[in-house]
């Protein structure tokens, strides 16, 4: 197997990775994972490796424009800490490096919010909820913005709605 970088030497370092179900793999020469300092782990640039070639470039993105490297003034983590690790140090990290973050992590995962697991019941108790609160809300507009047959058709809805939910 040869190396997925240098394409030359035999690959000696393999880095596996699960996205989505699918599994990415990066196979590296004995070369080519010094040079990407796989053999030294603070040096090591997991963004780059996991993330894809040329990710960490997206995080300095905005480091460019300004000469200091910006840190979290919560934790004091910089965006190299990131680079080297592949995690964040806080909660703040994520507002603070949002804007070199949004296009790795969509990459990632599904999307930029996270939505977590609940039992399908709740789930689709949860659902129902959210469409009755968007509802009033546009019920709500209509009857300030004076759409009074938008308003009753929303009206309607509600009520057949919330007639759904008590009857389960």
């Amino acid at each position: 197997m040869l190396c997925s970088v240098c394409h030359k030497n035999p690959a000696k370092v393999h880095l596996t990775q699960i996205i989505k179900d699918k599994m990415h793999k990066v196979d590296l020469c004995e070369e080519c994972s010094k040079q990407k300092g796989v053999t030294d782990p603070a040096g090591f640039s997991l963004a780059d490796l996991l993330l894809g070639l040329g990710a960490s470039q997206e995080l300095d993105k905005p480091a460019a424009k300004g000469a200091a490297e910006p840190a979290c003034p919560a934790c004091g983590f910089a965006q190299s800490d990131f680079k080297k690790t592949g995690r964040l140090g806080c909660a703040q990290c994520y507002e603070t490096f949002a804007e070199g973050l949004q296009g790795i992590l969509k990459g990632m995962h599904k999307g930029t919010r996270h939505a977590g697991k609940a039992p399908a019941a709740q789930r689709r108790q949860r659902d129902v909820t959210e469409e009755l609160k968007a509802l009033q809300k546009r019920l709500d507009k209509a009857v300030t913005d004076e759409h009074f047959e938008e308003a009753a058709r929303l009206r309607d809805q509600l009520r057949a709605l919330r007639g759904a939910v008590e009857t389960v």
